[in-house]
Formats: C-alpha cells, sequence, structure tokens
C-alpha cells in the first residue's frame, strides 16, 4: 500500500504541475476558463482525497512517515484537497484571465508545497514507529 501512496502523491505532484501551466497558458492566451479545465480541478481535489484516504489507511494500519509528523501530513494533505474546489467557490465560478492567473498560482503553490512535502518525507517512506 506505501507503493500506491507513493504512486498517487507523485501524480498528484504531476498533476499540479499541468494544472498550473494550463492555467498560465489560458491567462497569456486572454481567453476564458473551459469547463474542461474545471473538470480538471474536480479531478484533482479527488486525486488529493484518494491520496489523503491512502495515508490514512497506511496511518490505522500502524505506519507512519519516517520523519513522524503525522498531524502535519494530515494538515497538508486536507489543504491540497479542498482548496482547488475551495478557490472555485470564492471565485464564484469566474472564468475570465484573472481567475486563470490566481488557478495558475494556486496550482504551482500546490506544487511547491507537494515537492516540499517529499522532499521533508511527510509522504514516505512509511515506517512502523518506534
Amino acid at each position: 500500500m506505501t507503493a500506491i501512496h507513493q504512486i498517487l502523491f507523485n501524480m498528484h505532484i504531476l498533476y499540479s504541475l499541468a494544472l498550473g501551466v494550463w492555467a498560465a497558458a489560458v491567462a497569456a492566451r486572454r481567453t476564458s476558463i473551459s469547463g474542461h479545465y474545471l473538470g480538471a480541478v474536480l479531478t484533482y481535489a479527488l486525486l488529493a482525497a484518494v491520496t489523503l484516504l491512502a495515508g490514512l489507511f497506511l496511518l490505522f494500519s500502524g505506519l507512519q512517515p519516517r520523519s513522524g509528523r503525522v498531524i502535519v501530513y494530515l494538515l497538508y494533505m486536507l489543504w491540497l484537497a479542498i482548496i482547488m474546489p475551495g478557490l472555485f467557490s470564492l471565485m464564484h465560478g469566474r472564468d475570465d484571465r484573472q481567475a486563470a492567473l490566481v488557478y495558475a498560482l494556486l496550482a504551482f503553490f500546490n506544487f511547491g508545497t507537494s515537492l516540499s512535502m517529499l522532499e521533508r518525507e511527510l509522504v514516505g517512506p512509511w515506517v512502523v514507529p518506534a
């Protein structure tokens, strides 16, 4: 299950980068955000939620990240699962150039946050606590 969690988290990192590039390209072309992008945002949130569920499964099976900071892991994963749909809600469905820039900034921020989590061993390797 640890390998599945790692694969899901790696997918999440790459998906964050892809969403950021996509939104930045939309903003650069000065076009509106399409429904396809908003569907990708939903997919992003679902991917983060599934990754969190896999992490919870690992936690309840007695494992924890090597860093031992379980609460930090949970807070970060909750953030990553709810922030993009939360932004959509805050923007009231706007799809103009400014909205694309905001989505791009948030996606790149989430990309950086996810890389930071990986670097600080918040997402693995999963070990039995000492």
